[in-house]
């Protein structure tokens, strides 16, 4: 059995997440406009911009692009990624309802359940390209604390 002695590395969290786009503009427009993401590193030649969020990235890679001929997945319109998690810090709820619905961003659902941060409230959405997104709140205790 492996321990985390035998292994030559620690974990630190998620470094990024790569979403395969068809439109790169309108995929860093929703990034930034709709979930407030500054720009990341940008790889023109590759079709590629990358966002912050919070202190891990999110990857677009244009596949109408010649630089991600690799990035095509081999079946079209199938799936490698069921959702991303992007954690925020407190919010109101109906605030962020507001703000989704000002953009035409449906709520897929609502949830509240555990994450690597605790038991916290949820609100699964999709970007233009069929990306499920969970924006997670911080955990909330029954008592109040943070």
């Amino acid at each position: 059995m492996t321990t985390h002695r035998d292994i030559p590395f620690s974990l630190t969290g998620i470094d990024h997440v790569v979403f395969l786009v068809d439109d790169l503009d309108r995929a860093v427009t929703f990034y930034r406009e709709v979930l407030g993401c500054p720009p990341g590193y940008s790889y023109p030649g590759l079709g590629m911009e990358q966002v912050w969020a919070g202190s891990s990235l999110i990857v677009l890679w244009d596949t109408t692009h010649p630089g991600a001929a690799g990035a095509v997945p081999p079946v079209a319109g199938g799936r490698n990624v069921d959702h991303v998690c992007i954690a925020t810090g407190p919010f109101e709820h109906d605030a962020l309802r507001a703000h989704l619905a000002r953009h035409n961003v449906a709520i897929e659902r609502e949830a509240m359940h555990g994450g690597a941060r605790g038991m916290g409230h949820s609100f699964y959405i999709r970007d233009p390209f069929g990306n499920k997104l969970e924006i997670k709140g911080p955990a909330e205790y029954p008592d109040g604390r943070t």
